[in-house]
């Protein structure tokens, strides 16, 4: 029986990307040794990043004077080194869903952070609109795509201060233009590569403005000095990102990759909208093409395990909605196909059909 993978992350990734991630694993570049044992200053590992930091350049159209480098340790610890290198007195935060709030707790540490609007109070169910920014901050951090609440901004902001953006979950899905953020990070196992890495797209003029001292692991002009090779880098995920560069590149690029998620969304969405047994969780406005959340109507509330047995029967992997939401989610990342979510679609008819 064919699977469909649904899960928030790590996720789906192309069959092809596997497979020769694996292949370099068992032997790269037909050298004799894995890609798990050579070095990562080698000669052979050295056009690898090259290629993966100039190709992610190239498919998001990042301008000139810009630095793309690939570390450790999660967007988790961009929480904290964005407010360590751009926190000098207050920073404005958009509270958006968990990941946003927790980017925010970070910041507390290291100077005032303005919370600009949330939406905590309605279970982040919505984006906020109505509010400023204000003038004086150091820089304005908002969360692109929130996983769990199933809530997306698909805009770029306009703002006379630096922006800085998480978008671990929907980068290389849409546009974006580049030259409005100061920093764009995220953790790449969603729509770049395996778990393990952390891309970080910097302005490198909007960096040495704050007055403390930054542990050297923690200064972003680190990196970039040594070309993300400071320390060791995570050199598989590595790898497996620029085999899924090559792959957004040979598809049609992001463009390409927006026409997809946006069609995908669509499908699902239309059933959702239309079935009786369910309902869709936030805004329509504001709905995620990323992952999307959906629970059953309170009349069908004690079908909910029975719809999860029969969809997993069928195929459906990594369903099951996040505790906070509870219900469902289909997180559709760019190597999610339109047979995959046909296939959960038909489930729901199914399912429908026989209650």
């Amino acid at each position: 029986m064919k699977k469909y993978n649904f899960n928030a992350g790590p996720s789906i990734l192309p069959a092809e990307v596997i497979a020769q991630t694996a292949q370099a694993c068992q032997e790269f570049n037909g050298i004799g040794l894995s890609l798990m044992e050579i070095s990562h200053r080698s000669k052979d590992f050295q056009p690898v990043m090259d290629e993966a930091q100039a190709l992610l350049k190239e498919l998001l159209d990042v301008p000139v004077g810009y630095s793309v480098v690939f570390l450790g340790g999660g967007a988790s610890l961009q929480f904290c080194m964005i407010p360590f290198n751009y926190l000098e007195k207050k920073a404005a935060y958009l509270n958006t869903g968990t990941w946003a709030k927790k980017a925010l707790k970070e910041a507390k540490l290291f100077g005032e952070v303005v919370e600009v609007a949330s939406s905590a109070d309605k279970n982040y169910t919505f984006i906020p609109k109505d509010y400023s920014v204000p003038a004086d901050v150091d820089y304005f951090h908002f969360t692109s795509n929130n996983t769990i609440y199933g809530t997306e901004i698909r805009k770029d902001f306009d703002l006379p201060v630096p922006v800085i953006a998480d978008m671990s979950s929907d980068i290389l899905s849409r546009p974006v233009d580049v030259s409005k953020y100061a920093v764009i990070y995220g953790g790449a196992q969603k729509n770049l590569s395996m778990a393990g890495l952390t891309f970080v797209i910097i302005k490198d003029d909007t960096l040495g403005k704050v007055s403390r001292a930054i542990p050297t692991m923690l200064d972003y002009r680190t990196h970039i000095d040594k070309g993300s090779m400071f320390n060791t880098p995570p050199v598989v995920p590595i790898y497996s990102a620029l085999m899924n560069l090559r792959w957004v590149k040979a598809q049609g690029g992001v463009k390409e990759m927006e026409r997809r998620a946006l069609e995908r969304a669509a499908i699902l969405y239309d059933e959702i909208d239309r079935n009786k047994l369910f309902r869709g969780t936030v805004e329509t406005e504001d709905r995620s093409v990323m992952n999307i959340c959906f629970v059953m109507n309170d009349e069908y509330k004690d079908l909910e395990a029975d719809f999860m047995a029969f969809a997993t029967a069928r195929g459906m992997v990594g369903i099951k909605g996040h505790r906070s939401v509870g219900g469902f989610r289909a997180s559709c990342y760019n190597a999610m196909s339109r047979e995959g979510v046909e296939a959960l679609v038909a489930c729901m008819k199914e399912f429908e059909a026989q209650h």
